[in-house]
């Protein structure tokens, strides 16, 4: 997938001038890109788009106006891209009572080690591949959000236009299989040419 690149990030007062209608689209865009499974997980699949929009934001949000530091909020972001192959998402972790977001998090320690998160196509498992550093299960923390990534191998990245594609989640803190509706098939069917 194509990177972010400097050159694409606006200053501040012309994203000022589009930012309204650059947030509605970008919200109806990650609409068809979000998956619930069980009671607890959303997955947002991540594409050029939202990611421009994150780094957009950024800058927004913190003011930057150095060339350079917006230079390493793209080459940050850029990371949240899938690379060739790829399907790459960021899990939420979402708790609606407060007093039970620690418990919560405590039961699902370990999600993002071995397969208790894949991508199935048709028959085949993909494992979640999970970016290091947002858990640490000695210390027994666990961060609400994670990076994930499907690595599929050439024979199921042709065969994904017609197999049924689920995401599950198989953890002793939260189950769930959720197949994904054809709006959402057809965007990561896009990441994926």
């Amino acid at each position: 997938m194509r990177p972010v690149v400097p050159a694409e990030i606006l200053n501040l007062y012309d994203y000022e001038r589009v930012r309204d209608a650059r947030r509605r689209a970008v919200i109806a865009l990650k609409n068809d890109r979000r998956v619930g499974v069980g009671r607890y997980l959303s997955f947002a699949f991540e594409n050029h788009e939202t990611v421009w929009f994150q780094i957009q934001e950024m800058v927004r949000a913190e003011r930057i106006v150095d060339e350079a530091r917006i230079a390493e909020e793209v080459e940050v972001y850029n990371t949240l891209l899938p690379g060739l192959g790829e399907l790459a998402a960021t899990m939420f972790i979402e708790i609606g009572d407060a007093a039970q977001i620690r418990p919560v998090l405590d039961t699902l320690l370990g999600i993002d080690v071995g397969d208790h998160v894949r991508l199935e196509v048709g028959s085949q498992a993909v494992p979640g591949l999970f970016e290091a550093g947002h858990s640490d299960e000695g210390l027994g923390k666990l961060s609400a959000v994670h990076f994930v990534r499907f690595a599929l191998p050439p024979a199921l990245r042709r065969g994904f236009a017609e197999a049924e594609i689920a995401l599950v989640v198989d953890h002793p803190g939260d189950r769930g299989r959720t197949v994904l509706p054809p709006a959402v098939r057809h965007q990561l069917a896009q990441d994926l040419a």
